[in-house]
């Protein structure tokens, strides 16, 4: 199928900056923090991540859809970005295994995209001018996106995990397999819990304001904390569950905003980055191992490396190579770890699975 890209479309940022492109064919407007993404492969997977809730998602690789759309690779039951802003939008594809196109897949949820955008210069403003929040749109009032742009909270302090949380608890996985876990949802992707069944867990996803008390009736092996949106700041019922299960000594892992969360509970901050890490190739080096890493990663908060330094109950396990900033750690005498990027890999490389069966041989201690 083609379409013809007719109608003019804008970004118009924060600080009055204004990027021109053209509609893909769906009316309206989409507003949100704007951010990028350098994968250069994965995108249904980046649309449908809970993590990307209330950003508007520029795409850096140069051509977006050219392969469809595919029901097992979504991380979730619907498009979580705000709307996508991309230079060339392919509405054909050439997959042989696609169930459809990508337009398809945004028609049918009414969702807001703009093409034709010169993303190296736009990926190349926010770059070099941070984080901020942006509007794009079909409409050409300039004045009414304006007003409209001046309404969207700042993402430091904003609490989004209940936007996208489970609102009743469900369960994953064989119920007689041998380890149970339950993970609290605060943003959780479904590759997360694809990874945990197929290390033999039966998986109950908790709603992201669960009580330990609550949790803990499952009578699980072990206890995770998911990736998700917004500010760690907000979520004091996530922390205080976190600090229970450390005081318990119980096994705990932690990916992303899990992590961030963590760190939280033990008196750690952490603060917003000018800019986030999001890609599918962001170096990581594992300190006591001394290896290096190929890591998946989407985060615009950071937990503070020099106060986690400072901390004698903390130790760093991993840092980010490109900037130096926090990518994992433990507890000492505690059986819990966390780390910053995804190791379940959806998009990314697969560096970074073993944690998956660290968690597992934690367990195991513990069951022992």
């Amino acid at each position: 199928m083609s379409y013809i890209k007719k109608n003019k479309a804008i970004v118009l940022l924060a600080d009055g900056t204004i990027f021109e492109g053209k509609s893909i064919g769906i009316e309206g407007t989409a507003v949100g923090e704007i951010c990028f993404n350098t994968g250069m492969t994965g995108y249904q997977e980046i649309f449908t991540d809970p993590s990307y809730y209330g950003q508007l998602l520029v795409a850096t690789n140069a051509h977006i859809g050219n392969y469809g759309v595919n029901d097992q690779e979504q991380e979730s039951s619907s498009i979580k970005i705000s709307g996508l802003i991309c230079r060339n939008f392919s509405f054909d594809y050439s997959r042989e295994n696609a169930d459809g196109s990508l337009y398809e897949y945004f028609e049918k949820q009414n969702f807001v995209a703009i093409s034709d955008v010169d993303t190296r210069a736009l990926v190349s403003y926010i770059r070099d001018k941070g984080a901020m929040n942006a509007i794009i749109s079909t409409e050409t009032d300039l004045d009414k996106l304006q007003k409209e742009l001046e309404k969207i909270p700042s993402m430091d302090g904003l609490e989004l995990a209940s936007k996208v949380s489970t609102k009743e608890p469900y369960t994953v996985g064989d119920e007689n397999a041998e380890y149970r876990i339950a993970a609290l949802d605060i943003g959780i992707k479904q590759n997360i819990l694809n990874n945990l069944v197929q290390r033999g867990c039966y998986v109950k996803v908790f709603p992201y304001n669960t009580s330990f008390e609550e949790m803990s009736k499952f009578d699980p092996d072990g206890y995770f904390l998911s990736n998700g949106p917004g500010d760690p700041s907000p979520l004091k019922e996530a922390q205080e569950v976190a600090r229970t299960i450390i005081d318990k000594d119980l096994p705990l892992f932690g990916i992303c905003l899990g992590h961030q969360v963590i760190a939280l509970a033990n008196g750690i901050s952490a603060y917003k980055m000018h800019n986030g890490h999001r890609g599918i190739n962001h170096p990581v080096k594992n300190l006591e191992t001394g290896k290096g890493e190929i890591t998946s990663q989407n985060h615009g908060f950071v937990v503070d490396k020099k106060q986690v330094e400072e901390n004698d109950n903390l130790i760093i396990t991993h840092v980010h190579l490109n900037d130096g900033t926090l990518a994992g750690m433990k507890i000492k005498d505690k059986n819990c770890f966390s780390v910053q990027y995804h190791p379940e890999a959806s998009p990314g490389p697969h560096d970074s699975s073993y944690l998956f069966d660290q968690f597992i041989e934690n367990i195991n201690k513990v069951k022992k």
